[in-house]
């Protein structure tokens, strides 16, 4: 046999999309896992041609799920990114779209069963610790996929699945400030290294020379902005803890500026090559994070809302997301004790995906 087959169930969650398995169907030694991820995806060709993904970060994700041996989780859910053209799989960071078809997976899978008109998935994301909560509209026992929830970069509306973060600060180094303050100066741009849901180094656009409502053509085009980016990442990694971050999607990066359409803000989110089409969840966790706590970047830039919990919205290259940070501050320090927000997503195919029966030798 020349080639080995792998159940799977292919999914949208949010604004991404990928491969959904059951992590038992995979294999535990890591090498071999990047390898067989690495074929599934494609990953070594700009359009992932002999795979699965396709040709954009946002659509070369993986999500490998088990039912957790947790007291208070259901689910475990294991998180790969696979890089479109270098044959790279990284697993420091999650991702909350992908995470946000986590619950219908399980559900499809048989990891749980419906437990009425809404059945809620408690998640464990095994990359960064966090916790979640999903609420999936099961009616009669049955995964709804249609409904009338939008959200900004997917045509159309579906069902709503209900995400509730929870344990999100520090979620690689440990810290809500990695550095300890809320502002750093690195290259000559003062910058807040923050690490809720997703490590970052977020500054103000026009520190750049950018209006920060640039799309993403224009701002991939711009190789002198992602140059200097680049290198005020790599050395803002390091002051974080993380260590030598050249071939690591993480930290990510993001531009904040005004907002111009009646939101909290407006941003740019970097994966980190290249400019994210819309925003990511767990990207947006963390820029709102950075509004709501005192002396960061945003100060002067942005009101930050007052009331706990804050209702925050997010303008993004194709429209807004919005969240609610539920968080104290207190002496000038500020506490995140949850984030909340409404995403969807769709079955779009099952069965088995083929791989080189060499790959798994």
């Amino acid at each position: 046999m020349t080639q080995r087959a792998i159940p799977f169930v292919f999914m949208r969650g949010g604004t991404s999309r990928g491969p959904y398995f059951n992590r038992a169907e995979l294999p535990e030694d890591r090498d071999i896992l990047s390898k067989v991820l690495i074929a599934v995806i494609g990953s070594g060709h700009p359009l992932n041609i002999d795979g699965i993904g396709g040709g954009a970060a946002v659509t070369t994700k993986v999500a490998m799920l088990s039912k957790s041996n947790s007291e208070w989780a259901d689910v475990d859910y294991f998180f790969a990114q696979v890089s479109v053209e270098d044959k790279l799989v990284d697993y420091t960071p999650t991702c909350g779209n992908i995470l946000s078809g986590v619950g219908p997976a399980a559900l499809e899978m048989g990891l749980l069963e419906p437990t009425g008109d809404e059945t809620l998935v408690n998640i464990r994301a095994v990359n960064t610790k966090a916790r979640i909560v999903a609420k999936v509209q099961t009616p009669d026992g049955q995964i709804r996929y249609d409904g009338e929830t939008a959200i900004d970069g997917v045509p159309g509306t579906a069902s709503p699945v209900e995400l509730q973060f929870m344990d999100v600060v520090g979620s690689v180094t440990g810290s809500l400030l990695p550095t300890g303050n809320p502002v750093d100066i690195i290259n000559g741009i003062s910058v807040t290294c923050m690490d809720v849901a997703m490590p970052m180094v977020i500054a103000r656009a026009v520190d750049f020379g950018l209006s920060g409502y640039e799309n993403c053509a224009e701002l991939d085009e711009n190789r002198t902005f992602f140059e200097r980016m680049e290198a005020l990442r790599i050395e803002a990694g390091r002051r974080m803890g993380m260590g030598d971050v050249h071939d690591s999607v993480t930290p990510k990066f993001g531009l904040i500026a005004q907002p111009i359409s009646g939101g909290t803000f407006s941003a740019r989110y970097f994966m980190p090559w290249h400019c994210h089409p819309t925003m990511a969840v767990t990207g947006s966790q963390c820029l709102a994070s950075c509004v709501v706590t005192p002396g960061t970047v945003a100060d002067g830039l942005v009101l930050s809302p007052t009331d706990s919990p804050a209702h925050i919205a997010i303008e993004h290259p194709m429209g807004s997301i919005k969240l609610t940070v539920d968080h104290t501050i207190e002496g000038g320090s500020v506490a995140i004790k949850s984030v909340g927000l409404i995403r969807t997503a769709r079955k779009l195919a099952a069965g088995e995906v083929y791989i080189p029966a060499h790959v798994l030798k």
